[in-house]
């Protein structure tokens, strides 16, 4: 799993409420087993129209050429509801994005996002408010999101502290998914499958 530490980014402002996993990715696109790939079909029903990849949606905010290669995405309450699948926060890491910050997510996929190197920051309210009505007037808008410090700061002012577990940051920082941190414990194992006859 990539690192996190500190991400300087352009952000896009998806406006809306209520952002569920099957919007972020369709579900006729979870029949891949790999993690990569997913990012050509991020919000497919929005990105086209009639699920015709030939039918761009011009107004649709990822298809603006002002938010090309945004690594930080700003959106509105309760983002990623819906089913648990892990594949939404592939389908947004695998487009580009490292960072979503909203004022609030639906719990499995919070908790799907460390999982898979991606951060997810809770704001207040006013908070994201502020961010949309700058990325809006300001093209090229961007953010500094410093993970060892739980910060956010911008060129223009911004320098607000944000909460993170400590474990979960930890795994952030030291790039360490679920089988990462069994492997920091290789040796114990080995030594209790050898001490039981299992090796």
């Amino acid at each position: 799993m990539e690192k996190f530490t500190k991400l300087t980014g352009l952000v896009a402002p998806l406006d809306r409420v209520n952002v569920d996993t099957d919007q972020i990715i369709p579900k006729q696109f979870l029949k891949r087993i790999e993690r990569t790939g997913f990012g050509e079909f991020l919000f497919f029903d929005w990105r086209y129209k009639n699920g015709d990849p030939k039918n761009v949606d011009h107004d649709f905010v990822l298809n603006l050429p002002r938010y090309k290669g945004a690594t930080i995405l700003i959106s509105r309450a309760n983002f990623g509801s819906g089913s648990s699948r892990e594949h939404a926060p592939w389908a947004l890491s695998d487009y580009g994005f490292r960072a979503v910050l909203a004022p609030s997510f639906a719990d499995i996929f919070f908790n799907n996002c460390f999982k898979n190197g991606m951060l997810p920051i809770r704001l207040s309210e006013e908070q994201i408010e502020e961010l949309f009505q700058k990325t809006w007037k300001t093209p090229g808008y961007e953010l500094t999101i410093d993970l060892p410090n739980q910060k956010i700061v911008s060129s223009d002012g911004i320098n607000w502290s944000f909460d993170v577990d400590p474990f979960r940051k930890e795994c952030l920082i030291e790039g360490l998914d679920d089988i990462g941190l069994t492997l920091r414990h290789e040796a114990d194992i080995a030594r209790y499958e050898k001490a039981h006859g299992i090796a």
